[in-house]
């Protein structure tokens, strides 16, 4: 019994640490979480008018897809359904990083003002306070709609295989892995150039271009922004899994350049902080 007691609990120092560590992260995280919902909730009427600015802008791309089904059934071999189904995955993973990392939109005026020193000197990582510390609620209201429609779309018109919606969500989380460390780059540059606001507006630029699946676009456009840039990896292959058209080599190539890419982009963390003058300097 008593053997038996020991190898059920193998917990050392380090492990202890690193639980209390995380507890602690996470209770930060919840409390700058909580003054963001703050923040957000003093201007309402402000509020309102950027929650019907983003509704009207989403419905407009409804429109547009229906006028443009209204003319042709097939666009690229794709139907109805699994157009709307790629324009609702990649609504759900941009709602996501919106929701996650605004406060990279607003790290420029810590690096001008000196502010990221005091980051910086705080006992846990600056990514709590310069990537998730800002969490945005109003694009939180906008990702309910979006889940439910695609839920609705896949049920309906797909016949809801559960198999696939399991590797659907490992694709989103994939894509989500690509989204933070394009977001760590942001910040990178950032240090390097004290430049965020244009980077960020380049990568929404570029991440727009997945509304729709990367099959619509001609080469070199395709190549480009499938294995050199992967916005179609990010966009399009969470839909394609879920619809059961994803090849086995495209699936493992999304997982090796998520992988690597974070990986570098953290590597880039390294060296940006090298690189990091401080205020005046």
């Amino acid at each position: 019994m008593r053997l038996w007691a020991k190898r059920a609990i193998p917990w050392s120092k380090k492990d202890v640490i690193r639980t209390l560590n995380l507890m602690k992260n996470l209770k930060i995280f919840y409390l700058l979480a909580l003054h963001s919902l703050k923040t957000t909730f003093q201007g309402r009427v402000g509020a309102v008018f950027f929650l019907l600015g983003k509704i009207v802008r989403v419905a407009f791309i409804f429109i547009f897809i229906a006028l443009v089904f209204s003319r042709t059934n097939l666009i690229k071999g794709y139907n109805l359904n699994q157009i709307l189904l790629f324009y609702l995955t990649y609504n759900i993973i941009d709602t996501l990083s919106q929701i996650l990392y605004r406060e990279v939109y607003r790290f420029r005026p810590l690096v001008v003002s000196g502010g990221f020193d005091l980051i910086l000197l705080k006992p846990f990582h600056p990514f709590i306070r310069i990537l998730v510390g800002g969490m945005d609620f109003l694009d939180a209201l906008l990702i309910i709609p979006y889940i439910l429609a695609a839920l609705y779309i896949y049920i309906t018109g797909f016949h809801g295989d559960f198999i696939h919606f399991l590797i659907y969500l490992a694709f989103l989380f994939n894509s989500m892995l690509l989204v933070t460390a394009f977001h760590i780059i942001v910040l990178c540059i950032g240090i390097i150039t004290s430049e965020v606001d244009h980077t960020i507006m380049i990568y929404r630029d570029i991440t727009s271009l997945g509304r729709f699946p990367m099959d619509i676009y001609k080469e070199p456009v395709r190549g480009l922004f499938t294995f050199i840039i992967p916005i179609g990896v990010m966009m399009t292959v969470p839909s394609q899994a879920l619809m059961g058209i994803l090849s086995l080599p495209i699936a493992v190539f999304s997982f090796l350049v998520s992988c690597s890419l974070l990986g570098l982009s953290l590597l880039f963390w390294q060296f940006a902080l090298k690189r990091y003058q401080s205020w005046g300097g």
